[in-house]
């Protein structure tokens, strides 16, 4: 009987065993983006989301980093590369496959927000309700947009709108491109990447980027001027980045993994992504005054032309969607709906939790 028993407990061990191996095994995870390992949004975003989720899977899952695209391809491609299961996770532009993720763009769209984190998650809740089926091929971790976009100049300081006419200047989508165009400035498309070889040969005569990644491209060095809005006439644009993970991948995790994925995904993150990005916006405008650049601020009034000439853009947009069945007034106004929601609760005080009354033991 106690042998039969011991044979009976073997055999259960022998089948439970594997099963335990693969509960317990570490998942290696590459990640890949473009942005460089110097950067803020490397060191301050990428680097502490995966040693967070490292250490709260105790080291079970741990993540060969890429940055700078170190495993190959474009930033174009890195959308692909996760969704082939080329890598595992990427953090990407979805603006850099033109017309590929149309309803998402509304956010890049001129003046449509000042707030990174309240926008971001208003990105992250667009997505869910109205825009799901252009990432369904991932695992979408998060969505979020940068700080204010800024008018970096190599030889002429930008005041008025007039001030663009005949100037190359890069953008990084195409409703970015497209509000340059509208601006009179020659619109160049192109990955951050791309920038400093640009400037350097003379290929641009200046960028639109958000101040906080200026350093980690060198722009303060390879232009004299820069302009920027006063935060009340909002931002002059944003660009929208996804963070996906390959479906097969998240789906294969044990469910202890997969919920530490989780619990660093969503509305959370998308805007704890936002805030970081932007509040590295002071290290970059410091920079530029560091090698004694001219900043320039925008005054309402000239604020005023530049969104008159930009707002075209916006209107076309919404013809672009209606044309694709879509209805684009209402996906517009249900972006402007969730960027004013997030808004406001972003500028809520946080509730005051009364202090717990204890009673002292006697002794």
């Amino acid at each position: 009987m106690q042998r039969r028993t011991l044979l009976k407990t073997s055999a259960a061990l022998a089948l439970a065993t594997p099963a335990l191996s693969r509960a317990n095994a570490t998942v290696t995870l590459k990640f890949h983006t473009f942005m460089a390992a110097q950067s803020n949004v490397w060191q301050n975003m990428h680097k502490v989301w995966m040693d967070r989720i490292s250490q709260e899977s105790n080291g079970r899952i741990q993540f060969e980093a890429y940055p700078a695209m170190q495993l190959g391809g474009s930033p174009a491609q890195l959308y692909d590369q996760a969704k082939d299961g080329v890598v595992d996770i990427i953090w990407t532009i979805p603006g850099y496959t033109a017309g590929r993720f149309p309803r998402i763009e509304v956010f890049e769209l001129p003046f449509m927000m000042s707030n990174a984190e309240a926008t971001s998650r208003a990105c992250w809740e667009f997505m869910q309700t109205m825009a799901f089926e252009e990432f369904k091929d991932t695992q979408v971790l998060a969505l979020q947009v940068h700080g204010p976009g800024v008018l970096h100049t190599k030889n002429k300081q930008i005041k008025t709108a007039a001030d663009l006419k005949g100037l190359k200047m890069r953008g990084p989508t195409r409703q970015v491109t497209k509000m340059l165009g509208y601006l009179g400035a020659i619109p160049v498309g192109m990955p951050l990447p791309a920038i400093p070889d640009a400037l350097s040969k003379g290929t641009i005569d200046g960028a639109v980027l958000p101040w906080e990644v200026v350093p980690s491209v060198k722009v303060q060095e390879l232009t004299r001027f820069h302009s920027q809005f006063e935060p009340a006439s909002g931002a002059l644009y944003t660009a929208t980045f996804v963070l996906a993970m390959n479906k097969a991948k998240y789906q294969s995790l044990p469910p202890d993994l997969r919920q530490i994925i989780d619990n660093n995904s969503g509305l959370q993150t998308s805007g704890w992504l936002g805030r970081t990005q932007q509040a590295g916006d002071d290290a970059g405008r410091q920079a530029a005054l560091a090698r004694g650049n001219t900043i320039y601020t925008i005054g309402p009034a000239d604020a005023q032309e530049f969104k008159r000439k930009a707002s075209l853009v916006e209107v076309q947009w919404v013809q672009d969607m209606n044309q694709r069945g879509l209805d684009g007034q209402q996906l517009l106004s249900t972006a402007r709906n969730l960027i004013a929601k997030h808004s406001k609760l972003a500028a809520e005080p946080a509730p005051v939790t009364p202090p717990v009354k204890t009673k002292l033991k006697k002794t």
